[in-house]
């Protein structure tokens, strides 16, 4: 069995500072992202991913001096989205040690924008995100530029056309669920993953490895992301920058994941 990913995922701030949100609303800032960055390295992490929250609302570009800072100071691959619009800033994200971008609003005014993408950097160096939200009646619609403005479309339609276009995986980000620590929005993911055969990256909600496993097994994820489950203690909310240890994962995840398996083939 292919080992799932885990990955923290870092919100960075107009200024570059390192923040956390809940429900893409109230923030607290958290600290410099390089010290975390650091702290992930110890920690072995598999991957990074950093959102930078403000750019795509302040119809700014990314900022290519921050991000060559953390990602100089990273020992795993990292993913960046966050006011991208073209395929040149792109490539300069990518020359800076960046390995995947994170394509969240432009696709949806540049619809050639991700095939452009693909055809000159691979599959694999694109993420399509897509930010969600339930209305009070239950239905799911995708949101962009941190969740302001509703496109008024389905995620599992946004994931489809983000998958003919040529994504090489999927980051599904619940708001609801953002900061809340409560669990993923499993029956959101599942509807996304089944409808499509690109990998799905779990976000917004998780709390307890618990979490990563129904994300796995029910919903069909190949990777979860987590950001206050990662930066927060959990009795006090205080700021601790943490991650599980490789045994934590490996008996508390990986190891449930193999037998669960192993128990359905039989």
């Amino acid at each position: 069995m292919k080992r799932m990913r885990v990955i923290p995922t870092l919100l960075l701030d107009r200024n570059g500072g390192l923040v956390k949100s809940v429900r893409f609303g109230k923030r607290t800032y958290i600290g410099d992202p390089i010290n975390a960055v650091r702290i992930f390295n110890e920690k072995e992490v598999d991957e990074l991913i950093l959102l930078d929250i403000d750019a795509t609302v302040d119809s700014k570009g990314p900022n290519y001096a921050v991000i060559e800072d953390i990602v100089s100071e990273a020992f795993m691959p990292v993913a960046f989205g966050g006011g991208i619009c073209s395929v040149e800033q792109m490539a300069t994200i990518l020359r800076s040690g960046v390995e995947k971008v994170v394509l969240n609003a432009a696709p949806h005014g540049n619809p050639s924008l991700i095939g452009e993408a693909v055809a000159r950097f691979g599959s694999q160096s694109v993420v399509g995100g897509i930010d969600v939200k339930k209305s009070l009646f239950g239905k799911y619609s995708v949101f962009t530029h941190s969740g302001k403005r509703n496109l008024g479309k389905s995620p599992t339609e946004i994931a489809m056309q983000f998958e003919r276009s040529g994504v090489g995986e999927l980051m599904v980000y619940s708001i609801d669920r953002d900061g809340t620590r409560v669990g993923y929005d499993i029956p959101l993911l599942q509807g996304v993953a089944s409808g499509v055969g690109v990998p799905v990256i779990a976000c917004g909600g998780a709390g307890t490895l618990d979490d990563f496993i129904e994300a796995h097994e029910v919903a069909g994820c190949s990777a979860v992301a987590a950001g206050s489950m990662f930066v927060y203690q959990s009795s006090t909310q205080g700021v601790l920058i943490n991650y599980p240890t490789r045994d934590q994962l490996d008996d508390h995840v990986f190891s449930r994941l193999q037998c669960n398996l192993e128990s359905r083939t039989l």
